[in-house]
């Protein structure tokens, strides 16, 4: 983790960092040309030799200055680097030898890379624009712009109002949307899923209930885990519609089954029975207030043997500064496209609104995962037993 009571940046590099920042939005539309285009890919076939812009724009089929913006400022971006002989050319500017770069390769080669990339260009960049005016009204006004890219067919009427939160949206969104949304959700989750499983069971389950099963993805896992485990999926009625589906494709249907619910509902209710609760990247969907709302719901319908796990990642327990940093950029979206009150939480902050609602946090356990994941384990006092 960085040192964030630290200020040591040089003067000019921090000025450097902050053109970065100024120039960031056409730099990333720059990457997205580039890759759209396939001039990435002809810079990386070129191999060590690398190719003159002339010869990429050839290949791609579009105009050689077109093709030679990008690649300058893809050398700006450290995207590319000049190859053999293209040094002390003078003006032979035309002559020059693109080679990939470091940070090239990975927008080639890397899936988080990718499904970052994706995630921001399909999911959250148009809707960016409107983050001032998200703050200010604590509405997730940048999701009209996901509203109006759906299909016509599917378009509600003009004068009725668009979704509150993304996730009612979910099921109706355009495909590639959809794509890259479960692709960045699950990307990140699914290596903390192996890690946390034996933990889970640990002690045998006879019911799990799985609080925002979304697609179904660790229910199949459970199942799979432990013959004789019974999953309930609690979420948006479109969400469980698709977690049937993907568990009766599994061939879980008869031990998978789906309870639809507004968790903030007033009136929500929680199945009861169940020896143990999942929520997995699910509580960075609501504001801490709201947090401790669910956990108040939940407390009814669990009793003091019920162990409650929560796995999420939490920006202030990462291994690397990187990580932290897109964790922290993340709430972004969660202010002006998914629901304008949640964000990626710091540990403390989490718990501390699950401990409000009157429970208690018995084990952590952090790093699980590549992705540096921290699985919660949580109970209501009174049990009895040990750990």
């Amino acid at each position: 983790m960085p040192d964030y009571t630290k200020d040591a940046i040089r003067a000019v590099d921090a000025k450097f960092e902050a053109q970065k920042i100024v120039f960031g939005p056409l730099c990333f539309e720059a990457v997205h040309a580039l890759l759209e285009l396939g001039i990435l890919k002809i810079v990386s076939d070129s191999g060590g030799n690398g190719v003159t812009a002339a010869g990429a724009a050839e290949s791609a089929g579009v105009s050689a200055y077109g093709v030679q913006v990008l690649m300058e400022i893809g050398l700006g971006l450290g995207v590319f680097r000049l190859g053999p002989g293209s040094a002390g050319r003078g003006g032979d500017a035309g002559g020059e030898r693109f080679v990939l770069g470091k940070t090239g390769w990975f927008f080639l080669e890397d899936e988080m890379t990718r499904v970052n990339f994706d995630f921001i260009n399909d999911v959250c960049r148009r809707g960016a624009f409107e983050l001032t005016r998200s703050i200010r009204t604590g509405k997730p006004l940048g999701l009209k712009q996901l509203h109006a890219a759906r299909p016509a067919e599917a378009a509600r009427p003009a004068e009725a109002a668009p979704w509150k939160t993304i996730y009612e949206a979910l099921s109706s969104l355009p495909e590639n949307i959809q794509k890259s949304w479960f692709a960045f959700d699950h990307f990140y989750s699914d290596a903390g899923f192996i890690e946390a499983l034996p933990l889970v069971f640990a002690r045998k389950r006879k019911k799990i209930l799985d609080i925002g099963g979304n697609t179904a993805r660790w229910a199949v896992l459970c199942c799979r885990y432990d013959p004789d485990v019974e999953v309930v999926i609690v979420d948006l009625p479109g969400q469980t519609e698709l977690a049937e589906k993907n568990a009766g494709a599994a061939g879980f249907a008869g031990r998978i089954t789906a309870f639809p619910c507004d968790v903030l509902a007033d009136g929500a209710e929680f199945p009861a029975g169940a020896d143990a609760v999942w929520m997995s990247q699910f509580l960075d969907c609501f504001s801490l207030g709201e947090v401790t709302s669910i956990l108040k719901k939940l407390g009814k319908a669990a009793g003091p043997e019920t162990d409650v796990y929560i796995l999420e990642p939490f920006w202030d327990k990462q291994r690397f500064e990187a990580a932290a940093f897109s964790l922290q950029a993340v709430s972004l979206y969660f202010t002006c496209i998914a629901n304008g009150n949640s964000k990626m939480y710091r540990c403390d902050e989490l718990v501390g609104a699950v401990e409000k609602a009157g429970f208690v946090c018995e084990d952590a356990r952090h790093g699980l995962g590549a992705n540096d994941y921290s699985l919660l384990r949580c109970r209501k006092p009174g049990r009895a037993r040990g750990l």
